[in-house]
């Protein structure tokens, strides 16, 4: 079958897999599994507040999904997503914060030039080691994580602390703030997502319509043979990684400028990390993680609808966790739909 079809079904199938079987688990808690998606499906799209929060909680999914699978396609693993992004929002922060007497027109993209600078910054370290020293960058980029995390804990905690109680710094100008698009009470839906979508079709035209593109990509099917054809492995190593860096410092940049307002001690969340499963299961096709990032976000945003049913909210864990092994192991996904052609 065509490989684009199957890039399309796997995760689809995989994705009716988990649910059937997630089912099974919640009628042997004594729930109606029907009623669970129900509410599921409430909690993610049934009002202006839910849809609010399910883009809210989209948008740095796209981003931090678009760092990992972009480094995928160069054959790079880049672990150390959640660490850019920090470092990226945080360094952000420093700045913005004295840019009200800027335009938002030059606020609004510097904030974000300045994130994707110091994210691209710090994931390069990890790609120069590779190129040079063949450091493998999963250990890298997990310990830069740490120094990130420990060096933004120090910053809100000293240099940068505002007020009391969570550590966080001072708030960013006004004119650094991404537009309202949609407000609901006490939400706010800022222009973040439509960033995140453009962020993703752009790379998908630089991995497919460019020189670029195929030269990161040749160097991710088989560096060897990239080399022997006169592709500088090392240069488009470090460059994935930079691109990659970026991409999660704008994903930090998305959260300063379009949610929190300030850097948090929690800003990131985690959000570093979803972007590996996001890249899974988006087959690390930008288009792709665009609508894995929607799926993690609608789960995570209808989870806490399911608990005033009875069902624990955990319950869209197990669902992420076998839609992640099934997209991995993705020949269980294709032995079970050849089996069925062949009975067919």
């Amino acid at each position: 079958m065509n490989k684009k079809i199957w890039s399309i079904l796997v995760p689809v199938v995989s994705v009716i897999i988990a649910l059937l079987f997630s089912a099974v688990i919640i009628v042997l808690i004594g729930k109606s599994p029907f009623e669970a998606y129900a509410a599921l499906l409430r909690g993610a799209f049934s009002s202006k507040q839910a849809i609010a929060d399910t883009v809210i909680k989209t948008t740095p999914l796209i981003l931090t999904g678009l760092a990992v699978g972009f480094g995928f396609r160069a054959g790079v693993f880049n672990i150390g997503a959640e660490g850019q992004m920090v470092m990226g929002a945080l360094i952000a922060a420093a700045f913005a914060g004295n840019f009200g007497s800027l335009p938002p027109v030059v606020a609004i993209p510097l904030t974000m030039l300045i994130a994707m600078s110091v994210g691209a910054a710090y994931a390069a370290i990890a790609g120069y080691l590779k190129a040079k020293t063949g450091a493998h960058e999963v250990v890298t980029t997990i310990m830069l994580n740490w120094i990130a995390t420990y060096f933004a804990s120090y910053m809100v905690t000293g240099p940068l602390a505002v007020g009391s109680g969570t550590p966080k710094s001072p708030e960013i100008a006004d004119s650094a703030q991404l537009p309202i698009l949609m407000k609901v009470g006490a939400i706010e839906m800022s222009s973040g997502i439509i960033i995140a979508i453009v962020a993703a079709i752009f790379m998908y035209i630089l991995l497919n319509k460019t020189v670029t593109g195929y030269e990161i990509k040749g160097v991710g099917f088989n560096p060897y043979a990239a080399e022997y054809g006169g592709i500088s492995v090392g240069k488009n190593v470090v460059l994935a990684m930079a691109v990659s860096g970026a991409l999660a410092g704008l994903a930090g940049a998305m959260e300063l400028m379009g949610v929190h307002h300030r850097f948090l001690g929690e800003l990131s969340g985690g959000k570093g990390f979803d972007g590996i499963s996001i890249a899974l299961i988006g087959q690390n096709n930008p288009i792709g993680i665009i609508f894995a990032a929607l799926l993690i976000g609608a789960l995570r945003t209808g989870s806490n609808e399911m608990q005033f049913i009875g069902v624990p909210k955990h319950m869209v864990m197990i669902v992420q966790g076998i839609v992640i092994f099934l997209v991995a192991a993705d020949r269980i996904v294709r032995t079970i739909m050849i089996r069925k052609r062949v009975n067919a």
